[in-house]
């Protein structure tokens, strides 16, 4: 049972990074430092798409660490 819950977390994973690294969201370094003033809106579309997947794939990641490690006992 373990063994599900690892690889759940470790697809999890790689469906959330590649939706973190999909959003384009134009934050470079000077933001960082403040040095960005544009004004963002809604999302719309598929980047609100993208942004709701990226939600449940980080709450399965995590949910599915927890219960790995309570699979132990």
């Amino acid at each position: 049972m373990r063994n599900i819950f690892n690889i759940l977390a470790i697809i999890s994973a790689i469906i959330m990074i590649a939706c973190i690294l999909i959003q384009n969201r134009g934050a470079s370094l000077g933001a960082a430092f403040g040095g960005e003033s544009e004004f963002y809106g809604d999302r719309r579309g598929a980047e609100k798409v993208i942004f709701y997947i990226t939600i449940i794939t980080a709450v399965i990641f995590v949910l599915s660490i927890i219960l790995s490690i309570l699979s132990v006992r």
